[in-house]
């Protein structure tokens, strides 16, 4: 019987999105590397030059019977701007994009009705553009980036 479950997101500087889940009941392990490009085994300077195609991800390795993936999702839209296009802040580019990436097709409907839900509620004052996109290879990132916030006991990037 399968214990965990991964879940992939982008939302901007993967630093921050790493913290959002990191301490989250039930998640049991993440990790930030690079997803969605056409480069393998890319380094940081690379997706960070705009060539590969990468968005910064967090891959969330997480338990299902204490949280779910709904509850993922919730994080996720709680901490950065799905109505921002290929940025979130000041970070600008491509690898900044709102993106998730789905493991499976139940994982694929969640997130499209999430984004269905929120798109109704009116909480945000444009359209979201997150990306729903099957996954890929995920390429573990540099050992410096993770946990990068944690080790330097910061909970914000910017």
């Amino acid at each position: 019987m399968k214990k965990s479950e991964l879940a992939d997101f982008g939302g901007g500087c993967f630093w921050g999105v790493e913290e959002s889940f990191r301490t989250k009941k039930g998640v049991i392990a993440t990790t930030v590397g690079y997803e969605g490009g056409h480069v393998d085994n890319p380094t940081y300077e690379q997706v960070c030059s705009h060539t590969t195609g990468h968005a910064e991800t967090v891959q969330v390795e997480y338990d299902p019977k204490i949280i779910s993936y709904a509850q993922l999702l919730d994080v996720f839209f709680e901490n950065h701007d799905p109505t921002q296009f290929n940025r979130q802040g000041l970070d600008i580019g491509e690898n900044y994009r709102s993106v998730i990436f789905y493991h499976n097709s139940d994982q694929k409907k969640q997130a499209n009705e999430k984004i269905k839900e929120l798109e109704k509620t009116n909480k945000f004052d444009q359209p979201i553009v997150t990306q729903v996109v099957p996954a890929k290879t995920f390429w573990k990132a540099e050992e410096y980036h993770q946990q990068y916030l944690h080790k330097r006991n910061l909970n914000i990037c910017h």
